[in-house]
Parts: C-alpha cells; structure tokens; sequence
C-alpha cells in the first residue's frame, strides 16, 4: 500500500500536510487517522495503511505542522516533553477546523479515529465536525476534560485496563456522559495499538481495529 503525502487548507489558509493511502478497488469512503502526541510517526502511517487495505481512502493529517515542520518526537522522557508542548501550544478550534478541512476534501461517507491525544481529538471531531457518520477514540486520556462537547454522531471507545496514564474514574465519567456508545476495556496499557510500545498488544489492538471496521460499517 503506497502512502502519498498531500495537502489541504487548513484552519487559516495554512498547507496542512496529510498522508493519505488509497485503497486498492472502489473505496468505502473515508477514515481520517488522528495522530498520537509523537507526530506523523510510523504507526499513524501504518494504521493509515491498515485503513486503506480495508477499503478507505485514510488521511492523516499533521496537526503539529505549524510548529515544527516534519514534526517529530521521540517515545523517551525528552520526546514525550516536545510533545506536551506541542498540544499545549494547539488550541482545540484549531485541532477541529483542521480535521474539518480534511473531511471537506475526502471521500464520503467520511469517518474518525484516533490514538491518545487523537482519541480526544477524535471525541473532539465528533462534537464540532460536519459531515462524519462515526467516531472510534482509542485510549484518549484527556476525552474526559472534553464531556462539555456532546458527540453529534455515534461514537465508540477503546481503553486499556492496565492504562496507568489514564484512571479508571475517567472511564467511568466517560461512560456515565455517554451511555449509548460502546465502551470496551482490553487487557492491556497505554497505547495498545503500538508496535514498539511495551504496552502493544496485538490481540487487543486486533479486536479493536476489527471493532472500528464494523461500527463505520454500521453507520453508512
């Protein structure tokens, strides 16, 4: 699978960067990949990919571009460091009139997802984007500091049990503000869906992507 790298006009008129992969025969519509706090990283590419064998036109697109273009972080104490920053320094309007910008120019039916903090962007896109069907937020810690914005589509949610970064309380806040959308618990930790993490569990993550296929097909 061949991942091009293109733009759109974001918030302000900015090239936004977006990987996007396409699938092989006639698409499905369109998944928009949310990256974790790291960047474009491999495994926002992969996952890209993994959307785009199933049958989706899968944008990613760099929503820390403006602060660094090429932005990357590594996965050690200084890495995570950049990476806080760079969320601090990226308000939530902006977050989702970017994501709106690659809705508007993708295939639809359109889709979201995301990983850690592109779980809560994902949540985030779910309450202030137009023309989504569905939402898939994995392990999005700070989805509880956002229940203020009430999801206009379905929305389904992925957390690992074994996540110290996330505490229990804020699943169950999550779930009690959202009653009709799935929850699912994997054992596992933190970012369950990356290879390389010492939390990666590939059954999990199986479960969950398999999960996420079948709710986007769902709401078609």
């Amino acid at each position: 699978m061949a991942l091009e790298r293109i733009s759109v006009r974001g918030d302000g008129g900015f090239a936004l960067p977006v990987l996007h992969a396409k699938p092989a025969g006639a698409s499905r519509g369109a998944v928009i990949v949310i990256q974790e706090i790291f960047g474009l990283t491999d495994h926002i590419a992969e996952m890209t990919e993994a959307f785009a064998a199933a049958g989706y036109d899968a944008y990613a697109p760099g929503l820390f571009e403006r602060i660094e273009p090429g932005f990357h972080a590594g996965h050690d104490a200084p890495g995570i460091d950049k990476g806080r920053a760079a969320v601090a320094a990226t308000p939530w309007a902006q977050v989702a009139a970017d994501v709106q910008a690659v809705i508007d120019s993708a295939a639809k039916p359109a889709y979201v997802t995301g990983f850690c903090w592109g779980g809560a962007a994902s949540w985030l896109a779910a309450a202030r984007c137009s023309s989504l069907k569905a939402a898939s937020c994995f392990y999005g810690r700070a989805i509880a500091d956002l229940l203020g914005d009430e999801p206009q589509i379905p929305v389904m949610l992925h957390y690992g049990a074994g996540d110290a970064s996330i505490p229990m309380e804020n699943v169950e806040r999550v779930r009690a503000a959202t009653p009709l959308s799935p929850l699912y618990l994997y054992e596992a930790g933190h970012g369950f869906c990356r290879k390389g993490s010492g939390d990666c569990n590939e059954a999990a993550c199986k479960l969950a992507f398999k999960r996420t296929l079948d709710w986007f097909a769902r709401w078609r």
